[in-house]
Order: C-alpha cells, then structure tokens, then sequence
C-alpha cells in the first residue's frame, strides 16, 4: 500500500523526488515500528494508540517536534488516500494533534554583507568560476528563487529583453520573475565566458568541464563566500532566498506580489517574514528610542 501511495505521490500529484522520498522514508519508519511491536504491518488494523506509541518512541530517541509533526502529516496523507481509494474504513491519524513547536523566524544576511561579496573588486571578469559563484549568489539575492529552481535553468528560460526568469516550481508550477539591470550585466558577463567551452549543457549554469551543475556544489559555493562575510549559523541559498523576501517588504513590496514572485502556495508561507521585519522593527526601536 505504501507503493502505491508514492506511485500517487510521483505520477499524479506530481511530487519531486526529494518530497517523495521523505514521505518513503516516514512510512517506512512507521511500518519498521509497528512491525516490531505488532508482528506485521496491515494499514486497515493501525489504531490512533499505534501512531501514539511511535510518537513517543521518536520524542525518546531526541527527534524534534518539527521533524515528528512532518511524519504525522505523511501518516494522515497515506491514510486520507486509502481512505479515497476504499482500502481502509477509518483514519487513525486524524485524531492526532500535531506537537506544539517554536517558531523560528528566517535568517537573513546583512546587505552589507552581501554588498561586499558582489561587489569585489578583485574578482578577474576573466576569471569563469569567479564570475559565475558572483552570479549565482547575486540571482539568489535578487530573484529569491530556490536551489532546486535555479540549478535546473536553461538558457533559454532568461529573458534578458524583459529582464525576467521562467521558473519551474515546486510541483511543476511555473512562474515568471523579474530581476534587475546589475543582474543582466552578470549574465552577460558569466555568458560570454562560458559560451567559450566546448561541449557544454544546455542548462544557464555549468562547471568548467561543460557538465551541469549540481545542488550540493552550488551549496558549497554560497556557504563559502558567506562564511568569510557573516557570522550566522545557516549560510545557505536558502537564506539567501530568506534576505531577497525580508529586502523587499522591508523597501515596500505588496506581500501578494512577493508571495507570487516566490512561489508560495499561500500566503501564509510568506507571511513569516512579516514577522522578520517587525521584528527588526522593534530592535531598531529599543536601540533608538530614549526611555529603552
């Protein structure tokens, strides 16, 4: 049952394979306990007691309460579709209450901090690595796309006429991003260097042997140059998709209008950096205002 579930996931829902492999790895988490306490695994005879009991295991072995609410939700996904598909007469996890968790707001670099990394001087335009690590922390910076989305462009996905990405999405959706003049002149300059060797894949961003990237080195680029420039815990393109949205409400920006620029499916995953804001707000106020 818990294939056809991910063959749903994959096939119909459209999942990647990233999201599709957490719910793999849950379920298959749950299916090892029950197994282990009951003798056998049969979905249509799991009671809300069994997903209790798992609950409290995982809290023993130290899993977070953020970790062990992803794989209740993974248990209420698979049961909500046998239930659609008549292979069980109830959901046992339904009943179940998701853990209460405290809220982190996003990390966000310094301007200043990214200032001195896009703007160094002593990068040689001639210099191919250097030129393209520049460009893919400065589109991070300026478009808030996501790892995912900004390793898999292609060249023809850039628009430099209208200065705007095509970007598939998470579940296949795509959307369209501006970005700005600096950013053109990047892509341009990155272009010209790269159009010189041979062989090379079709996507925007390559290595030097003409291969496309991928995820875990783009990784390893950002954290690299953020490390010599900030102190904080998590240097990431992530966080760089993190400043990008915490930038452009702090300049103004109409919280539907980044909510589609990055993709969210809610406006509710947007609004969490309202939260960062205020709360920028409220620490300039506390150093500036006198009776603070």
């Amino acid at each position: 049952m818990i294939d056809l579930f991910l063959k749903y996931l994959q096939y119909e829902k459209n999942y990647s394979s990233h999201t599709v492999l957490s719910y793999k790895t849950d379920l298959e988490e749950f299916e090892a306990f029950v197994s282990e306490q009951n003798g056998s695994f049969n979905p249509p005879e799991i009671e809300d007691k069994n997903i209790r009991e798992w609950i409290v295991s995982l809290m023993d072995t130290g899993i977070v309460p953020r970790s062990v609410n992803r794989k209740i939700s993974a248990l209420r996904s698979f049961y909500r579709f046998l239930l659609q598909r008549g292979l069980v007469a109830t959901n046992p996890a339904k009943a179940i209450k998701a853990l209460k968790t405290e809220k982190n707001l996003p990390l966000f670099f310094k301007e200043s901090e990214l200032d001195r990394v896009l703007d160094d001087a002593e990068i040689d335009e001639n210099d191919f690595e250097a030129c393209r690590n520049r460009l893919i922390i400065d589109m991070f910076y300026e478009t808030g796309i996501r790892l995912s989305e900004l390793v898999n462009l292609k060249d023809s996905d850039v628009d430099l006429s209208a200065n705007t990405l095509k970007v598939l999405g998470k579940r296949n959706k795509e959307r369209i991003v501006p970005f700005g003049n600096t950013l053109r002149t990047n892509i341009i300059m990155y272009r010209k260097l790269r159009n010189e060797i041979p062989n090379r894949d079709y996507t925007l961003y390559i290595k030097k042997n003409g291969e496309k990237m991928y995820p875990r080195l783009v990784y390893q680029i950002v954290h690299d140059a953020m490390t010599a420039q900030s102190s904080l815990s998590k240097r990431s393109p992530h966080v760089l998709r993190h400043t990008f949205a915490t930038s452009v409400l702090n300049a103004g920006a109409e919280l539907n209008a980044v909510k589609e620029i990055l993709g969210h499916a809610s406006l509710a995953a947007t609004q969490v950096y309202t939260h960062t804001t205020f709360e920028q707000l409220r620490n300039i106020y506390k150093k500036a205002h006198p009776r603070e």
